[in-house]
């Protein structure tokens, strides 16, 4: 699994003119699953990006998390962050899930989330998606958690 996390001011998902979610202070985090993943890999995303001290503590220093701080979380999947861009001018998609493990996954992140944090707003799976947001430093991190190697 993958998130790209986004400290923001602010942040917005809109979708065919409508927002469907959005937060104030908090994190927004781009969500997407890759080939192998289950729950298991869901639930350690998602524990370390509430975990994930990115909010400034009273001497300036990046000591508290989302929970710490009860800032917003805006969910939203993002297939294209497993995209392979080793070659060539056109990404390839093959390392993401299928449809259908994306969802499931997604939205599994999004009841488990709702179970351990106050405010969680969510993008919508598969719709063609208008995000808005204000990066608060700018403050950008990439959380991978890899599913277990099969041995052979």
């Amino acid at each position: 699994m993958i998130g790209l996390l986004q400290r923001v001011a602010q942040a917005s998902v809109a979708v065919d003119g409508e927002t469907v979610g959005a937060i104030g202070r908090g994190l927004m985090v781009l969500v997407c699953a890759e080939k192998g993943d289950t729950e298991r890999e869901a639930d350690a995303l998602l524990t370390k990006l509430l975990g994930y001290r990115v909010f400034s503590d009273e001497a300036g220093k990046m000591n508290r998390s989302i929970t710490d701080v009860a800032g917003g979380l805006l969910l939203v999947p993002q297939f294209t962050l497993a995209a392979d861009t080793r070659s060539g001018t056109r990404p390839s998609f093959s390392p993401a899930a299928a449809p259908e493990i994306g969802r499931r996954l997604f939205e599994h992140v999004v009841r488990q989330a709702r179970e351990r944090h106050g405010k969680v707003e969510t993008g919508r799976f598969g719709a063609d998606m208008q995000v808005s947001l204000t990066n608060d430093g700018p403050v950008t991190f990439w959380l991978r958690i890899d599913p277990p190697k099969v041995s052979s």
